[in-house]
């Protein structure tokens, strides 16, 4: 995986909140106005617009203004990084549990052949 220092940072932080994924979750049906994804959150625009601008930041979503309307939209492939860093870490675990489970199996079977 080659990302850039700190991008996969960046990804988390932005993912780290519950309203900015709760404004993914959103955005994963189709894009949205920002008065329509700001009408469950109770909070002021300003607020809300800065968790839009920190998923903009970070490369998740995109905006775009049509007068007085802005729309957001997921950008295709901003979760690859994620996902591949994810599997990396799954592949690791995987591997080291594995190692773990059959050096327990080799323990039991010389407590076995012990007894």
């Amino acid at each position: 995986m080659n990302l850039s220092p700190g991008q996969l940072d960046i990804l988390f932080q932005a993912l780290g909140d519950p309203t900015r994924r709760a404004i993914l979750d959103r955005l994963a049906r189709g894009p949205a106005t920002v008065t329509e994804l700001s009408a469950p959150f109770e909070m002021a625009l300003p607020s809300f617009l800065a968790h839009v601008r920190r998923l903009e930041a970070s490369g998740l979503v995109e905006t775009a203004k049509d007068g007085r309307v802005r729309t957001v939209t997921l950008v295709p492939g901003a979760f690859t990084p994620v996902r591949s860093w994810l599997d990396e870490q799954r592949a690791i675990w995987e591997g080291r549990l594995d190692r773990l489970d059959a050096y327990v199996q080799t323990l039991m079977q010389d407590n076995d052949d012990g007894t």
